[in-house]
């Protein structure tokens, strides 16, 4: 059977034809402008930069087996002392029982003005990761400023669901990053290129008859492909409020869709969710696991099931046992990897399990729920043009009730009914409905978050100190945060961290957890402080600001390629009430502030008004936007310079009155 390369068209950008020759770089040899270059003119602020990188990726019949050869070769320049970090290189290799990727032709010279220090063999380690996976890992000798680090290897792996692309950025900046493969027509692959850069060349081409098998007598033709970018900025993964780096890095991506082997089979790899839901039926790990009803049925109290006459008090009530019946043991799990019976003999599970048991519970009860998928925030998100089940390494309960939807995760001890914890925020699911085809699911939080303080400060010129009470209200996703907060520790340790958190000046002199105002989504706390050194001679200097929200900005990158998450709408309340010292006049007030974000993003309010005995602060935060585009990220930005501002130079200062 003669093999002829299918062209899959499944990438989004064009693509030329032509034919390519082998090129690059012979390893231990320098070009001039590498030796020379000592900053990097397109990021002033990084401390090491690729100087060239190539991978070349393909297909190699070795001992009678088709493997999958990984060339990789790259040189780094160290431009000061805290670029040394990238002279440690780690390389992860893959094994089951049956097969193993290996490492060969690894070598490393790092180059110094002339002066080449090879690495030894001997100080090349390896260890276990995992039951599945080994690191490799070296330090590059005599590390300098203004060395540059070149090494280079081949990995041989049997897995041909290994070949899955190439990423351009990593945390520092690169000058070229080159992609190579050969790919034989029996093998057919998706692919997407994925990020906000553009690639500087995008070659393919045809090259015939280049893949042999022995015992067939006709060749397959392969597809020969070379992506570049250039002037690759770094990417920061340290960003705050950020999904997972994995949707953002720019990378080209690889997944095998269909092998045509020579003796004519076929095997096809990419499903629709018409198969995967078909599978999910029959499953033992999925299907099978949420046909429980009867086991469970026989193993809760009836009276769970069937004394609450209303569905949603049901629904709570069967929520709140499996709360309080599990632990969780902080893992997700995955495909493959659930075993509810088990798991609730135990009372110790993971996250599929708990709330494989949820759902269980809720159809035993006479609430039909379903199993939605979905990726937890720090693991990207889901492909949405077909199935990857490797994508989804979480599961929520879906529930519908007097035609309210409910997405339940009943792993955390203090979510409330109807609330996801800010891991399962991760935009969409997917839920698998046995009955009729599966569909996508909007994740949208029940709630956001808001932190309030409310005191009184008093300040005493007789005894120098600074008096006053400070009420502080926590609501939504902050409430149940500190609910947790408060029971994962004892008090004392509470109040030592509380007043760390302040200030070294700031004791706490009498506390209260106000149980009588506490909900699961609210907390109360009032508590009486004292300050000191607020007096100065003839001058008194208060920043009134004794809890800050945000002591800097978050959002100090010039720029941002990729989007703001916050996952959940949250606002900022800040009102205080200044008593003035006696025989003090006002010197100084901070300057008011009003300052509006995009279209109902986000409002910053700040004032000050003051009476012949009092002054009133107010700060006001709102943030109504949840998802922040990159272009919206220097008006945020610009807003948060505000925000840190207001709260740590917004001085109030008294002077004695003559």
């Amino acid at each position: 059977m003669r093999i002829k390369f299918f062209l899959l068209l499944s990438i989004t950008f064009t693509t030329f034809l032509f034919s390519q020759k082998k090129k690059g770089h012979p390893f231990g040899e320098l070009l001039f402008s590498e030796k020379q270059l000592t900053t990097y003119d397109k990021d002033s602020t990084a401390n090491a930069v690729v100087l060239y990188e190539r991978g070349d990726n393909y297909f190699e019949i070795i001992n009678g087996y088709v493997r999958l050869v990984k060339d990789y070769h790259v040189k780094i320049k160290i431009l000061n002392k805290k670029g040394f970090d990238n002279g440690t290189i780690s390389i992860n290799l893959y094994h089951n029982n049956d097969s193993r990727e290996s490492l060969k032709e690894l070598k490393a010279i790092t180059h110094n003005e002339g002066i080449k220090t090879i690495l030894q063999q001997n100080k090349i380690y390896t260890k276990d990761l995992s039951e599945r996976w080994k690191e490799t890992t070296f330090t590059f000798p005599n590390i300098k400023e203004g060395s540059i680090l070149e090494y280079k290897y081949k990995q041989i792996s049997p897995y041909i669901f290994n070949f899955n692309g190439w990423e351009f950025q990593s945390n520092i900046p690169k000058i070229y990053s080159e992609f190579n493969a050969k790919i034989p027509g029996n093998y057919l692959y998706n692919r997407v290129l994925k990020g906000p850069l553009s690639l500087n060349t995008n070659d393919a081409s045809i090259k015939k008859d280049c893949f042999y098998v022995d015992g067939y007598p006709e060749p397959a033709d392969c597809e020969v492909l070379k992506y570049v970018m250039k002037d690759v900025p770094a990417f920061n993964e340290e960003e705050e409020y950020m999904l997972a780096a994995s949707n953002y890095i720019s990378k080209i991506e690889f997944e095998l869709s269909e092998h045509r082997r020579f003796d004519g089979l076929n095997h096809k790899y990419t499903k629709s969710w018409k198969d995967v839901d078909k599978e999910f039926r029959t499953d033992k790990d999925f299907g099978r696991q949420l046909t429980k009803k009867n086991f469970f049925e026989k193993n809760v109290p009836t009276s769970l099931l069937t004394s609450e006459k209303d569905s949603l008090e049901r629904a709570k009530k069967i929520y709140g046992f499996i709360q309080n019946h599990f632990t969780w043991d902080g893992k997700y799990s995955s495909y493959g990897r659930a075993r509810v019976k088990e798991a609730f003999n135990s009372k110790k599970g993971n996250a599929w399990e708990i709330n494989m048991s949820l759902i269980n519970l809720l159809n035993a009860a006479g609430i039909p729920s379903k199993m939605m998928l979905i990726s937890t925030r720090q693991s990207g998100l889901p492909k949405t043009t077909h199935p990857v089940m490797n994508d989804f390494n979480y599961i929520l309960a879906k529930t519908e009730i007097k035609g309210e939807t409910y997405l339940l995760d009943a792993t955390n001890k203090y979510m409330p009914f109807g609330s996801l914890p800010f891991r399962a925020l991760n935009h969409y699911g997917r839920v698998m409905d046995f009955k009729n085809e599966s569909s996508w699911k909007k994740i949208t939080p029940k709630h956001g978050s808001r932190e309030a303080v409310i005191g009184e400060i008093k300040l005493n010129p007789t005894t120098k100190k600074t008096n006053g009470t400070l009420r502080i209200v926590n609501t939504g996703y902050r409430g149940i945060s500190k609910h947790e907060e408060k029971n994962e520790i004892n008090e004392e340790e509470y109040l030592n961290q509380l007043e760390e958190s302040i200030s070294d000046d700031f004791v706490i002199t009498d506390y209260l957890f106000d149980e009588e105002k506490n909900t699961p989504l609210k907390t109360h706390e009032i508590l009486t402080f004292e300050l000191e050194n607020s007096f100065k001679e003839k001058m008194v200097y208060l920043n009134p600001f004794l809890v800050k929200f945000f002591k800097k900005n978050p959002f100090l990158s010039e720029e941002r390629n990729f989007p703001v998450d916050f996952g959940y709408k949250r606002r900022y309340t800040y009102m205080i009430n200044i008593e003035k010292p006696l025989g003090y006049m006002v010197h100084e007030l901070p300057n008011n502030k009003n300052i509006k974000f995009g279209d109902n993003y986000g409002l910053l309010r700040f004032s000050t008004q003051q009476n012949s005995n009092n002054i009133a602060l107010s700060f006001d935060l709102t943030l109504n936007k949840t998802h922040l585009e990159a272009e919206n990220y220097s008006a945020l930005k610009e807003l948060f310079k505000y925000v840190t501002s207001i709260q740590n130079n917004s001085l109030i200062i008294f002077k004695k009155a003559e």
